[in-house]
């Protein structure tokens, strides 16, 4: 099946963050976390299929993000304790901000494997970039630990999709002035002298 740029952003978007806003819509109809956490479980199994269906590919962070909530939501509904679902930010972070740092800190560059083919920069703005957001996410980690301990299961929810995505998105476009610093900008070629 072929689809068209429109339509393969609208299914993108689907495998993104169809599972997230399974969990919101389900919890702020029934304000039950355990059936919300049975739609976070069922809309995840059904992001990651459609997504090997459709574009007959898994890609990476959406395999990894819903196979953390399969497990953390499948663990939830087996125990009847709802932590394990709140946890689930406070895991991605931690392992996401780790693996960035401690990948920088070995001499390689996990951020740069990851995104080099879609953008070129020095060595050194790859290096910035991968400890900015590993710390950036191990904060996230931190925030989460504080928001679910402390406020309603409703607002965690709202917190933790649109919020914590709205957060990741602005945090992006905060490290675009060190991107450009370190790019890469291939040099025009010279214009001929006019005769």
């Amino acid at each position: 099946m072929t689809l068209s740029p429109k339509h393969r952003k609208w299914i993108t978007a689907f495998v993104d963050y169809g599972w997230p806003f399974a969990f919101l819509i389900t919890l702020l109809v029934t304000h039950d976390m355990m059936k919300a956490t049975w739609g976070m479980v069922a809309g995840a199994a059904v992001a990651l299929a459609v997504g090997l269906i459709v574009e007959r590919r898994i890609a990476p962070l959406p395999l990894a993000a819903g196979g953390l909530s399969l497990i953390l939501g499948g663990l939830a509904l087996y125990t009847h304790d709802p932590r394990f679902i709140k946890i689930r930010p406070t895991v991605s972070g931690v392992a996401f901000g780790g693996f960035l740092i401690i990948g920088v800190m070995m001499g390689k560059n996990p951020l740069k494997a990851i995104l080099s083919m879609a953008f070129q920069m020095s060595d050194e703005g790859w290096r910035k970039l991968a400890w900015r957001y590993g710390v950036f996410f191990l904060a996230t980690a931190v925030v989460n630990e504080i928001v679910w301990r402390t406020q309603s299961d409703v607002t965690w929810a709202l917190f933790k999709f649109p919020g914590l995505s709205i957060i990741h998105v602005l945090f992006g476009f905060s490290q675009v002035p060190l991107m450009m610093k370190y790019a890469h900008v291939s040099e025009p070629p010279p214009v001929p002298p006019v005769e």
